[in-house]
């Protein structure tokens, strides 16, 4: 089996040796390709802001997309207020707009940790020992610039995260309370017109949690066999063809690791900490092997993971390029953030690796993490629980995690299953009735062995898995 290196179109792609071969040879397609995730991106580091200025942005940049929404569900009579003026209404029926506040008994408190660690007895409840957070007692409050409100009535608490901007329809009782009747969310912004037309199929190929440090002997198996059918080395004919379809790869977080490192007693911290970063050390070269293999033939795209090294606030800057001495010589080979967003054949593609919706999961009684996504999407926002639960950089003037225009491609790395949904997000009133996004979740490779396909022509979307199920 052969392959042909090709400067301008990525590679050429040939079968078997066999009388046949002259005839089986194919051409990897190329794709128009923009990097949009430069609000990702630290231009300067100022760690001095509070964190609550990230909420006021938030609000103040989404305020005007959900007035329309507004006006669209409730019609434009409807009386829209902030929280100060509600006192003059005398329980009549309003809207009022601003950020959620999930209050949880059960939420992790610094303040407790300190006091177990040092031994102070304070007056709060012990720290949860399970992952999800969620009690009967919890309450949302909203608040906006100025004041808060505790809510009731019909709006799902449980269901709902700390960070999301909504409009609630409903009216303050006489206890001070809002009764909630309806809310509306944000949603996203439904781009301008302009149709897709590939005229034939165009792959994109999602795969997430390679977990090279775990040293997984089946794992690394696979892995081969992945990086061998996008370089077009196996298969038949059809696989050889089926591969030449794949425009770009991306890689969506743990790379290199997919597990926290493991807390060592004092005695044995310093040979814990060689032998820790032995391994990272020996991961990071393995991936550069890797990545060496895939940037000949193809643009990769590779995003840091929460266990990645890399920073552990949201935005995750992209990996260092000198990890990759071997990788970086090629331009192909394209260092992103965590939260990423790119646009190819003018599909809109979005994406993490795994860190916000895992969050939403601890947070929420939602338990499926596809259902996790699409609510993120209701909502807008990318990662709402920032900063309240999920760490995230002090920003100040904007909110890059606001997700803006409706994505063609929405996904999540590092997940325990593949899962994908189609949302038609309908839009009443306009020429674009409709819009589709793609939802997927993306399994760890470590643990599947399943890399995900998706279609940009028609947005199909499909696992593939290397070796034994």
């Amino acid at each position: 089996m052969k392959l042909h290196e090709n400067s301008s179109s990525g590679c050429l792609l040939q079968g078997p040796n066999d009388l046949d071969a002259s005839d089986k040879v194919f051409q990897r397609v190329s794709s128009t390709y923009n990097n949009l995730s430069l609000k990702f991106r630290h231009r300067a580091k100022d760690f001095s802001k509070q964190f609550a200025h990230i909420y006021a942005a938030r609000l103040n940049e989404q305020r005007s997309t959900l007035l329309e929404k507004v006006h669209k569900k409730w019609g434009t009579g409807v009386k829209v207020v902030r929280l100060a003026e509600l006192g003059e209404l005398s329980g009549e029926k309003c809207v009022i707009i601003g950020t959620l506040f999930k209050d949880q008994e059960l939420k992790p408190s610094i303040l407790k940790e300190i006091s177990e660690e040092r031994g102070f007895c304070l007056n709060m409840p012990a720290q949860p020992s399970n992952n999800r957070y969620t009690s009967s007692t919890d309450k949302l409050i909203l608040e906006d610039e100025l004041q808060r409100i505790t809510l009731f009535g019909c709006i799902e608490v449980t269901s709902l995260v700390t960070g999301v901007i909504s409009a609630i329809l409903g009216h303050e009782d006489d206890g001070g309370k809002f009764s909630v009747e309806d809310v509306c969310w944000v949603g996203t912004v439904f781009p301008p017109e302009n149709p897709i037309k590939l005229e034939s199929d165009r792959f994109l190929v999602l795969v997430s949690g390679l977990d090279l440090k775990s040293n997984n002997a089946e794992s690394a198996l696979a892995l081969e066999l992945l990086v061998d059918w996008l370089s077009g080395w196996i298969g038949e004919p059809n696989d050889q063809q089926h591969a030449s379809r794949v425009a770009r790869l991306i890689i969506a977080g743990n790379a290199v690791s997919a597990s926290p490192e493991k807390k060592e007693k004092t005695t044995v911290v310093e040979t814990a900490r060689v032998e820790e970063s032995s391994s990272v050390l020996s991961a990071v070269q393995q991936l550069d092997n890797l990545l060496e293999q895939l940037v000949i033939n193809m643009p990769v795209d590779l995003m840091p993971g929460e266990f990645d090294p890399s920073n552990h606030s949201l935005p995750q800057q992209p990996l260092h390029f000198c990890m990759f001495p071997k990788a970086a010589n090629y331009k192909t080979m394209n260092g992103v953030p965590n939260p990423y967003a790119c646009e190819m054949d003018g599909r809109l593609l979005v994406g993490t690796s795994g860190q916000p919706i895992a969050d939403v999961l601890r947070f929420s009684d939602v338990t499926d993490p596809i259902s996790a996504l699409e609510s993120t999407l209701t909502w807008g926002h990318i990662a709402p629980t920032a900063p309240d639960t999920l760490d995230c950089y002090p920003y100040y003037n904007s909110d890059p995690f606001i997700l803006g225009q409706q994505p063609d491609v929405y996904f999540v790395g590092n997940q325990e299953t593949f899962q994908t949904k189609i949302v038609d997000v309908q839009n009443p009133g306009a020429e674009t009735k409709s819009y589709k996004t793609r939802l997927v979740c993306v399994p760890s490779f470590s643990k599947t062995r399943t890399c995900v396909l998706v279609n940009l022509r028609d947005l199909e979307c499909y696992p593939m898995t290397f070796g034994s199920s």
